[in-house]
């Protein structure tokens, strides 16, 4: 499908795109094209949401913003979630290990033959930013990364506090592992645990290395950080908004860097005693309404920055 939009008085092209990566699964990937483009940007959700986290109908998010401002965004909704079909179910039996072997790759390659760049900005919420470093660390001679920009990305919960132990303790670890046993997949939207449902398989993935001190893959045992380690791993911009004290709490999102090897990276807190508009937590840091006044401009001078 192939639109144009007028977004902040400047016109810009939405195209959708559906890619195979099984006899079954279709992943649906939202462009969004200046009319010249300086650069191009692959977007990457989190665990229990959808490429909308960067994007909304009436024209606002990240993704729009970026596109008026010369860049070509994608956006991935992964296997199963959002546009992509068919929609997560007890009958999904894919993990995070295809996000990062198969879904990921596959968008990249797609991008590049349909852009005819080699080289993009990898950017993402939350869990998706451990889908594109774990993608790095494995394929990282595929195309070229010019820098990645995470917003609230984290890959352990070390922190501990009440609220901790009653949102990810007690409700995402315990129920949501009661209940995905029931079901066959984890419920989210039901729950209000997220705005999509998690396969059954990716969440218990996802699950086990929230709560381990080793970020090594389930199923053929890749040492993530050790092979991070021996790569030159692409500038990471890392901003969290100062409420997300759990999901992406300042120590959790700090360590990742460490954890990844990111020598070149900025870290930065939004919120109201840094400067910004207004504190931000997990969500709002992307969809609040003053976020293209307030810190998007930050993001936007990353991109420009690194765009070499």
């Amino acid at each position: 499908m192939y639109f144009y939009a007028q977004i902040d008085g400047m016109q810009i092209s939405e195209l959708e795109y559906f890619i195979p990566v099984s006899d079954k699964d279709q992943l649906y990937l939202k462009r969004f094209q200046p009319a010249e483009r300086k650069g191009v940007v692959f977007m990457v959700h989190g665990s229990v949401e959808n490429g909308r986290v960067f994007y909304s109908t009436s024209g606002k998010g990240i993704a729009p913003y970026l596109a008026v401002h010369g860049f070509d965004v994608f956006v991935i909704d992964l296997r199963g979630k959002g546009k992509s079909f068919p929609a997560v179910d007890k009958n999904a039996s894919y993990g995070q290990y295809e996000a990062i072997t198969e879904d990921i790759p596959a968008c990249i390659d797609f991008i590049k033959n349909t852009t005819g760049h080699q080289e993009l900005h990898l950017m993402a919420h939350s869990w998706g930013g451990v889908l594109c470093l774990s993608w790095f660390a494995r394929y990282h001679s595929r195309a070229r990364i010019q820098s990645m920009v995470f917003f609230g990305t984290k890959r352990k919960i070390y922190i501990k506090s009440w609220e901790k132990r009653w949102k990810v303790d007690l409700f995402w670890n315990v129920v949501g592992t009661t209940v995905s046993e029931i079901k066959g997949y984890l419920p989210a939207k039901s729950l209000r645990f997220g705005s999509d449902n998690e396969p059954k398989q990716f969440y218990k993935e996802t699950n086990q290395w929230v709560y381990s001190n080793d970020w090594i893959d389930q199923r053929d045992g890749l040492n993530y950080p050790q092979a991070l380690k021996n790569l030159n791993v692409p500038p990471i911009l890392s901003l969290t908004g100062t409420l997300d004290t759990v999901l992406g709490h300042p120590y959790d999102v700090q360590f990742l860097l460490q954890e990844a090897n990111a020598h070149d990276h900025r870290y930065v807190e939004v919120g109201k005693k840094y400067g910004f508009k207004h504190d931000y937590g997990h969500i709002d840091i992307l969809t609040h309404p003053d976020a293209p006044q307030d810190h998007f401009p930050l993001v936007l001078e990353w991109l420009n920055a690194h765009n070499q």
